[in-house]
């Protein structure tokens, strides 16, 4: 049975400071991103537990567990390589992003409008969750979707490509309960060469719904 890893950080603890303290890097990364890994897999293996003795009594849970853990697994490993320490500001033609920030434009009417879009969504989300970039491969268009926990409010089939953590876990050490002035500061160091070839990427994958004729 495939099992998932945590995957190791693109840069060291205080690579993000200081928007981010290397304490909340450290705690965030090898704490909490690590709970999500064995949740999915410890998940996995009761799910097959569960079919080997035919007990479904339990599979809501086990299905809504898995779905939780794996979303925060996939969610965290992005959101470690949506930042880097040289990044910030805006995607530009000059530095190699030209066809995201176009498409951010069209699909937003502006990088302003897309900018105050994804904030809102990510301090606005009740209780734990994430504001998200996504690639939306019906329309071709971005959109922006609000995670609740690590689910909920997206659209099937849409690719994350730059996500936001508002969890209080990612920031309360250091900004307390100012979520919204984690969020602002985070803008600082969103790695826009990953979001762009996160992009070409999810643009690149066709015919990746089959929707009835």
């Amino acid at each position: 049975m495939p099992v998932y890893t945590l995957p190791d950080l693109p840069y060291d603890y205080s690579a993000l400071a200081p928007v981010i303290s290397p304490e909340i890097i450290e705690l965030h990364h090898d704490k909490h991103h690590a709970a999500y890994v064995k949740g999915a897999n410890d998940t996995l293996e009761q799910l097959a537990d569960a079919r080997d003795k035919e007990q479904w009594g339990s599979i809501n849970g086990l299905e809504k567990n898995l779905a939780f853990h794996l979303s925060g697994h996939i969610l965290h490993s992005i959101y470690w390589h949506n930042m880097t320490g040289d990044g910030g500001g805006e995607p530009l033609e000059k530095d190699g992003v030209g066809e995201l920030a176009g498409a951010i434009a069209e699909s937003f009417g502006s990088f302003a409008n897309f900018k105050a879009q994804l904030s809102k969504a990510a301090a606005t989300t009740q209780g734990s969750g994430w504001g998200v970039l996504a690639y939306e491969p019906l329309s071709g268009r971005l959109i922006v979707e609000q995670v609740y926990d690590h689910q909920g409010n997206v659209g099937q089939g849409a690719t994350p490509i730059l996500v936001f953590d508002a969890w209080e876990h990612a920031f309360y050490l250091q900004y307390r309960n100012q979520k919204v002035d984690f969020i602002e500061a985070m803008w600082q160091v969103v790695n826009w060469q990953d979001v762009a070839r996160r992009y070409e990427a999810a643009k690149s994958r066709t015919n990746v719904l089959l929707l009835a004729p």
